[in-house]
């Protein structure tokens, strides 16, 4: 490819910290299952840092493209940043080449006009948006496709963090900085599973690609030795949840972490509290600016648990850090479209590459050490329920257990974050199924003090609380009915019989009657 990628490892580097051959074989299976990808060897891959790197590296291969174009983007925006992809799309869909995009409904509404699609289909690119609104499916919106992925002509791809628009790469005119965002650039056999990943989506928004066109991973030439696994999460899979557990449990030496809407369910801050706790180094980046302030108390009520057991958190000083990455052990890596959030892990169409290579983990260190010079840590105060800010201490070392309980206070991350710290408090306070901790009574004060605003409300003005209600379940209804037909209507086209409820006969297995 015409952009450089960085020199494949090599088997003769030396071992990560921690890493011991013997454990390979079993974490190994270990990680397979959990993420249903096995490792794929012999590829070649690159970190690409902010639009600066990633912006120029996809141009340049979309313009080099002879016959196939899969774009997936959560969404692109109309300003001047995506109308040069879109005539970059079109240029090459103008030349003959087949072009097919994906973006989200949700993601781009309001960002793109429909003149803007419309001009793409006109010039031969296959455009496709993902789950709009739909009578029979209420609740579809939930599941989004929150996928970055660009792969051409099978030869090179690039899974990323970013979508397209003017704030990745920011305005010096009025001195907006470019968001912070990690993609990266690969080569290799790993390049059929992400058409595969590709296909997956588009036979969900219409008819399947043709089985041919997939590129055959026999037909894709080995570029280097780094081993990779592509995670291609779906709702309800939960693939890349499942790794991020295991690589926290597994971890020995270092576990770090950044991510955009951070918003840890229980088990995974378990994960790292357990990690930290047990010595390992784990550190969390996480964006220092809120759209929503008042969510400020509640992402602090979710960080201390983390800052308690020994977890570093660190607040970006810039403008918003968009990037989800993950490296451990200076062994294994992870960059994609995945935020650590039950949104993410269990809702959405996701993409992400587990990279198994000490020379990549090493990129991937240096440029999360690069990070935290930008960076302020959110430590505990030694008393009282407060964080407060500090400039990092030394970047280079884990912080200690008694060091833990010395410091704090911190600023929120996203609405994300806080509302399902809200939900999460106010269901272990009806269920009882966990412990509260006593530094979420803020949380459960705010969620009871909602509910009794509601419950005025219905009592003072019902028909409030009551149109909006009638109106849902109507909906909900209208949807089953018109879904019900739908089934039907496929029941009979494929002449199969209606479906009877009974007890099978204990000798034939059979439904009494057949």
């Amino acid at each position: 490819m015409a952009t450089e990628l960085a020199p494949a490892s090599t088997a003769a580097a030396a071992q990560p910290p921690g890493f011991q051959p013997r454990d390979r074989s079993l974490f190994d299976r270990a990680l397979t299952r959990a993420a249903g990808a096995a490792l794929i060897p012999g590829n070649n891959a690159a970190v690409l840092k902010d639009a600066a790197e990633n912006y120029p590296a996809w141009l340049e291969e979309i313009g080099r493209a002879r016959h196939k174009i899969y774009f997936e983007s959560y969404f692109i925006v109309e300003d001047e940043v995506g109308r040069a992809f879109a005539a970059a799309l079109s240029e090459r869909a103008r030349a003959g080449v087949r072009v097919r995009l994906i973006y989200d409904w949700l993601g781009s509404f309001g960002k793109a006009s429909r003149k803007f699609w419309r001009s793409l289909a006109e010039a031969g690119v296959e455009v496709r948006r993902f789950n709009p609104p739909r009578l029979t499916r209420p609740f579809d919106w939930l599941h989004r496709d929150h996928r970055k992925v660009l792969v051409i002509d099978g030869r090179v791809g690039f899974v990323t963090g970013l979508c397209v628009g003017k704030m990745w790469t920011g305005d010096p005119a009025t001195g907006k900085a470019p968001w912070r965002d990690t993609g990266m650039g690969l080569t290799g056999p790993a390049l059929h599973e992400i058409e595969r990943a590709f296909a997956q989506v588009w036979a969900h928004t219409g008819p399947a690609l043709p089985a041919e066109e997939i590129t055959p991973v026999e037909a894709i030439a080995k570029t280097g030795d780094i081993g990779m696994r592509i995670v291609a999460n779906a709702p309800g899979a939960a693939s890349l949840f499942r790794v991020d557990q295991l690589v926290a449990a597994a971890a020995r030496k270092t576990l770090w972490l950044t991510d955009a809407y951070f918003a840890g369910v229980a088990p995974y801050v378990q994960a790292l509290r357990a990690a930290a706790l047990d010595g390992v180094d784990v550190r969390l980046l996480v964006p220092g600016a809120s759209d929503i302030p008042v969510l400020q108390p509640l992402s602090h009520a979710g960080f201390r648990p983390l800052l308690e057991a020994g977890v570093r958190v660190f607040e970006w000083k810039g403008t918003m850090l968009h990037a989800k990455t993950g490296v451990a052990d200076r062994y294994w890596s992870r960059v994609g479209s995945t935020n650590l959030n039950i949104a993410s892990w269990l809702g959405n169409y996701e993409l992400d590459t587990v990279i198994e290579d000490e020379w990549f983990a090493g990129e991937m260190e240096k440029l999360f050490l690069q990070d935290l010079e930008s960076t302020r840590e959110i430590v505990l105060r030694p008393r009282g329920r407060r964080f407060r800010e500090q400039r990092p201490r030394d970047i280079a070392g884990p912080v200690s257990r008694e060091a833990a309980a010395r410091h704090g206070r911190g600023s929120a991350s996203r609405a994300a974050m806080g509302a399902l710290q809200i939900g999460r408090s106010v269901g272990a306070a009806l269920s009882d199924q966990r412990l509260l901790a006593p530094t979420e009574s803020r949380m459960v004060a705010v969620a009871g003090t909602l509910l009794l605003l509601i419950g005025f409300v219905g009592f003072v003005w019902p028909a409030v609380i009551a149109y909006p209600l009638a109106l849902l379940v109507t909906w909900i209804a209208v949807a089953f009915l018109l879904r019900a037909q739908e089934l039907r209507r496929e029941r009979r086209q494929r002449g199969l019989p209606a479906t009877r409820v009974g007890h099978a006969d204990s000798t034939t297995g059979r439904p009494p009657g057949e």
